[in-house]
């Protein structure tokens, strides 16, 4: 059959697959009627085995992340007993993202709470002005500007076997894949930013942490979770003082506790009629 002839099926299958998903997902400032619950969290290290993640003057990523995630789900555990947590990593392995998206969604997660690690262009040379601070990001279409975050977190597909075959969906210039990844995300996004809102209120106004902000990146992880989904920048762990935090005891439970906190706070306005 004509190439061409099979693309203009597929990009229609796609339109259809769209305006059918719409006309059964509610506008997403309207869920506190519809009883949305959050059942599961779904708790995601960020990096693990060879995909190092970034590293500072004595530690690297995928250990920190492992660190808080493990914490965290004990935190819930002990804090939030009503609710289940599933790990995408429990050890030092590396997880392909699809396959991390994959977990979170048999699981019928309803939160997703991805932990990682900054890292700036400085190196680990202490500067008087050295980068600080969180940042929240949520999936958004890949914009010009706000590319380097998402090249850097996406990179780890590289990483992995036959990665072109399996992620062609990561090209939203590609009429068909725009189509599904808008459909995809679109019933979470304003369910995303919320708790990503709420996670930075606690870091700056409770912990008085610096933070860069909510933000939307193009992150795969986030855009194949068919659930809310935040991924966390905990730290620059290349900056000294931040890469002490991040590895100490008291910093790791500081940001376990403020992610219970932005738990608590989501669920409550969720729950506001």
């Amino acid at each position: 059959m004509d190439q061409k002839y099979l693309r203009l099926i597929f990009t229609f299958s796609a339109l259809s697959f769209y305006i059918l998903l719409c006309s059964f997902t509610p506008a997403a400032d309207t869920i506190k009627s519809t009883g949305f619950k959050i059942k599961t969290v779904i708790i995601d290290a960020g990096h693990g085995g060879k995909d190092g993640g970034a590293h500072g003057a004595f530690s690297h990523e995928k250990n920190v992340t492992l660190a808080i995630a493990q914490k965290l789900q004990a935190a819930i555990q002990a804090q939030l007993p009503d609710l289940a947590t599933v790990m995408t990593r429990t050890d030092d392995t590396f997880i392909e993202l699809n396959r991390r998206s994959a977990i979170a969604n048999k699981a019928q997660g309803n939160l997703f709470i991805s932990i990682h690690c900054n890292s700036s262009a400085e190196g680990n040379a202490y500067r008087e002005h050295k980068q600080n601070g969180v940042m929240l990001l949520v999936y958004g279409l890949h914009r010009v500007k706000e590319q380097l975050e998402a090249m850097r977190e996406n990179a780890s597909i590289l990483i992995e076997k036959d990665y072109q075959e399996k992620y062609q969906a990561l090209d939203a210039t590609d009429p068909a894949n725009a189509i599904i990844l808008d459909a995809f995300t679109k019933k979470y996004r304003k369910q995303s930013i919320k708790f990503g809102e709420l996670l930075n209120q606690e870091f700056t106004e409770t912990d008085g942490r610096s933070s860069l902000g909510v933000r939307e990146q193009g992150l795969y992880v986030l855009a194949n979770s068919a659930m809310p989904a935040v991924l966390i920048e905990t730290g620059f762990i290349n900056n000294p003082d931040e890469e002490t935090f991040l590895n100490s005891e008291e910093g790791q439970q500081q940001i376990v506790q403020t992610i219970i906190r932005s738990i608590i706070a989501y669920r409550t306005a969720l729950t506001i009629q």
